[in-house]
């Protein structure tokens, strides 16, 4: 297979992949680390008119959603890569990156986890993602 096409179609793969994660985790959130009483998170609305309610602990799942649907992402992309696979595990954080920007205009978050979540859970999950899919690449030899 040509190797821009196979890059072309890890950098999809890992966005999809990344996203049924993200969106998986985020999905059963509420079941791990039930919302505060009165908040209605079915909408964004509810969302943001109980953003107030919500306590460091309510953070914990949206934020391993974020890094480790990056870090799968960042990880199938580098695996089925045909070269440059660190720099392409790269490209899915800054997809998501991208995503995390969006999501914190959208719906105003606590400064802190803004800050935690932009740091920590794109660009090093990515890389680490990277680097995961190089030392199972060696393993296989």
């Amino acid at each position: 297979m040509n190797p821009l096409l196979r890059n072309v179609l890890a950098i999809l793969a890992g966005i999809v992949i990344g996203s049924i994660v993200n969106m998986g985790i985020i999905t059963i959130s509420s079941s791990v680390i039930p919302p505060p009483a009165g908040a209605d998170v079915t909408n964004m609305e509810g969302l943001l008119k109980s953003m107030h309610l919500f306590e460091p602990k309510h953070f914990l799942m949206p934020f391993l959603a974020h890094a480790l649907g990056t870090l799968a992402g960042a990880f199938l992309c580098a695996v089925i890569a045909a070269n440059n696979k660190l720099k392409l595990a790269m490209v899915i954080g800054l997809f998501f990156f991208a995503g995390g920007i969006t999501n914190i205009y959208l719906l105003p978050s606590p400064a802190w986890f803004s800050v935690l979540d932009l740091v920590l859970a794109y660009f090093p999950m990515a890389w680490l993602g990277g680097k995961m899919a190089l030392v199972a690449k060696k393993g296989r030899g």
